[in-house]
């Protein structure tokens, strides 16, 4: 996993046990910036630094440049330090072989190819994994992010409950660098060891605690048609802190987890959360909305999901703003 190698690096760095490259790839960049960071401000001293630590970038760089670099020797350190950001940038970037085949133990390559990856089975990939870490940072899923939060919130000696973790999941979906620059924010108000409440985040973040696609989701799965309508009439009056795609997305989810609880042979709390990939507390949501709604007609809803999220993108719609189209779909899922 991800998160077990990229805790297991910073470990090492911590130990000084450094290798001569790091090869830093995937879709997910917070953990290929925080490893660069980590190396860049944990081997050398400030004054070290000055001679010793050298960070180019993708799009201003070549291969030459590099190994040129690379090649340097410290000057009154333990190691020479080169970073390379946005490294996918950089044209035959597999060119860097005869580098990586045999790289100077004295300096610490780092090479953050944010996006993408390359392929396991190529000679470069190989000896890149022969020569130093090679690590992969991939996204979470949507049902991962907010056990992600969870942790990084006491990991920081801090504390949060489970419908305010929702509601940054919810809101800020699972770009890692998102959710830590907000949560961060939060922080910032807090005495160590007290609770980040839904009323904090609409307060330093901006999210409502009333309105927000999680008091959709558990309104529309209650059928309270007042509240799911007062929630439908501020997403149309907020488009741009409620983009009508993230809505139909969340409730798809929702939906579908509604779905699957029908068929669940354990419904107690606990079998019910783990085979929904929910906390506990919100299995309550999906009991109550099981009772309101049939499988014949959750599945009416996808077709109602789809059909509107078409609308929202121009298909079969030249006029509709998102604001109405927001409203129609409430009055479908609940009629």
């Amino acid at each position: 996993m991800a998160e077990t190698n990229f805790n297991n690096i910073l470990r090492d760095i911590r130990n000084k046990i450094l290798h001569p490259i790091y090869f830093l790839m995937g879709e997910e960049s917070f953990y290929i910036d925080v490893i660069a960071d980590y190396i860049e401000d944990r081997v050398l001293t400030e004054s070290e630094k000055e001679f010793n630590l050298s960070i180019l970038y993708g799009k201003d760089t070549d291969v030459p440049t590099i190994v040129s670099t690379a090649k340097r020797y410290p000057m009154m350190a333990s190691h020479n330090i080169v970073i390379i950001r946005e490294a996918q940038h950089i044209r035959q970037i597999d060119q860097l072989l005869p580098y990586v085949e045999r790289p100077l133990d004295s300096t610490v390559l780092i090479i953050c190819y944010k996006y993408k990856t390359i392929d396991k089975r190529t000679k470069f990939y190989k000896a890149l994994d022969k020569a130093g870490q090679v690590f992969i940072g991939k996204k979470l899923y949507d049902n991962q992010v907010p056990e992600w939060i969870s942790t990084y919130v006491k990991n920081h000696g801090y504390r949060i409950g489970p419908q305010a973790v929702q509601l940054l999941a919810d809101h800020l979906g699972s770009d890692l660098g998102k959710i830590v620059n907000e949560v961060r924010k939060l922080f910032i108000n807090l005495d160590k060891g007290a609770e980040i409440t839904s009323r904090l985040i609409e307060e330093n973040i901006g999210i409502s605690k009333e309105y927000n696609t999680f008091e959709m989701q558990k309104a529309l799965g209650a059928r309270d048609s007042q509240k799911a309508y007062q929630i439908a009439r501020y997403f149309a009056d907020n488009p741009k802190s409620n983009p009508f795609i993230m809505t139909t997305g969340i409730l798809h989810t929702f939906f579908s987890k509604v779905l699957l609880y029908h068929s669940l042979a354990d419904k107690s709390q606990q079998g019910a959360a783990k085979e929904l990939g929910v906390h506990p507390f919100f299995v309550k949501d999906f009991v109550t909305a099981a009772r309101n709604y049939s499988p014949s007609k959750i599945v009416e809803i996808f077709s109602h999901l789809r059909t509107y999220d078409l609308k929202s993108k121009g298909f079969d719609n030249e006029s509709t703003d998102h604001g109405e189209l927001v409203r129609e779909l409430t009055y479908k899922i609940l009629n």
